[in-house]
C-alpha cells in the first residue's frame, strides 16, 4: 500500500522531501497499528486515528508541531484511500490539528555579524563551492533543496536572475545581489569541467546531496561554537532583507513564501531583543 501511496503523491506533484516526510509518518502509523491491533490494515477508522494521536501525545511525548506533521501525512493518506476506492470517507478533520501558539519572536537566530563570520571561515577553508553555497543560502534566501536543484543554465549573470524550482514543482525567478554574483563567479572560475548539469556537485561528479551539506554544517557549527543549520541562513536572509528595506511582498517572492503571513514573522523582534527588554524590567 505504501508503494501505491508514493505513486499517488508523485502523480500529484509533491516534492521529494514532502513525499519522504509523508511516507515516514504513515509508515510509523502503520507500524503502531500492526503492533497494537495485530490484524492487517485495510482502511483508516477514526477510532484508530484518535488512539494513535493519544499514543504519540502521552507515550511518545511529541510536541504539537510534530503531531500536526503526522496528522498532515495521515490526511494525505486518507485522501489517497478515498480516491483509490479503498474507503468512502474522510475520517480526519481540521479540528484534529493541535493548536500551536503563534510565533512572536523572529525566526532568525543569527545576525549579519555571525553570518559574515561564517562566510569568512568557509572562504578561508579554500572551498569555493561551499563558499558559494553558503552565500546563496544567506543572501538569496533559497531553501537548501532549491539551491541543490539549481542547474548551470538556471543562472543568468547578465540579468542577475536565477530560475528556482520550488515546492510542488513551482517555478519562480529570484535575483542575485553582488555578494551572490561574486561568490558564484569565483566558484565557476575553479569549477572543473564535468558532465553534471547541476551547479553544485560532489567529489564524485554527482549532484550534491542534503546529507553531505548537513555534515558540512556540523563542522561549521564547531567553527562558530553554536549550532547552525542551512535553514538558519534562509531565516537570516528574510530578516536581513526586511531590515534593509525590501518590502514584505518582495521578500515573499524571493523566498518563495506562498503566504505573506509567513514573511511577516520576520518583522517581529529577535529573541535577543525581547530578552534584553525583559532584563530592563
Amino acid at each position: 500500500m505504501l508503494v501505491e501511496f508514493e505513486k499517488y503523491l508523485v502523480e500529484n506533484d509533491k516534492s521529494k522531501n514532502t513525499i519522504d516526510t509523508y511516507l515516514l509518518n504513515v509508515k510509523s502509523f502503520l507500524k503502531w497499528f500492526s503492533e497494537s491491533k495485530d490484524v492487517p490494515f485495510s482502511k483508516l477508522h477514526r477510532e484508530n486515528f484518535k488512539e494513535y494521536i493519544s499514543f504519540i501525545k502521552t507515550v511518545k511525548k511529541y510536541k504539537p508541531k510534530t503531531i500536526n506533521t503526522k496528522i498532515n501525512a495521515l490526511v494525505q493518506f486518507n485522501e489517497f484511500l478515498v480516491e483509490t476506492g479503498k474507503q468512502t470517507s474522510m475520517v480526519i478533520t481540521k479540528r484534529d490539528y493541535e493548536k500551536i501558539q503563534e510565533q512572536y519572536a523572529s525566526l532568525a537566530k543569527f545576525g549579519e555579524k555571525e553570518i559574515e563570520k561564517l562566510r569568512q571561515l568557509v572562504l578561508e577553508s579554500e572551498n569555493k563551492r561551499n563558499y558559494a553555497l553558503v552565500t546563496i543560502l544567506a543572501y538569496a534566501g533559497l531553501r537548501l533543496s532549491e539551491a541543490l536543484n539549481l542547474r548551470m543554465d538556471d543562472v543568468n549573470f547578465a540579468s542577475r536572475e536565477m530560475i528556482i524550482r520550488g515546492k510542488g514543482s513551482k517555478i519562480r525567478t529570484v535575483y542575485m545581489g553582488k555578494k551572490v554574483r561574486e561568490a558564484l563567479k569565483s566558484y565557476l572560475r575553479v569549477r572543473n569541467n564535468t558532465d553534471c548539469e547541476y551547479l553544485f556537485y560532489s567529489n564524485r561528479g554527482k549532484k550534491l546531496n542534503r546529507t553531505t551539506v548537513n555534515k558540512l554544517f556540523e563542522r561549521y557549527s564547531v567553527w562558530l561554537g553554536v549550532d547552525i543549520a542551512p535553514h538558519d541562513l534562509r531565516h537570516f536572509f528574510c530578516s536581513h532583507a526586511l531590515e534593509s528595506g525590501m518590502s514584505i511582498h518582495e521578500v515573499a517572492n524571493q523566498a518563495g513564501h506562498s503566504n505573506v503571513h509567513t514573511t511577516m514573522l520576520y518583522t517581529n523582534p529577535s529573541r535577543q531583543e525581547i530578552i534584553s527588554k525583559m532584563d530592563q524590567l
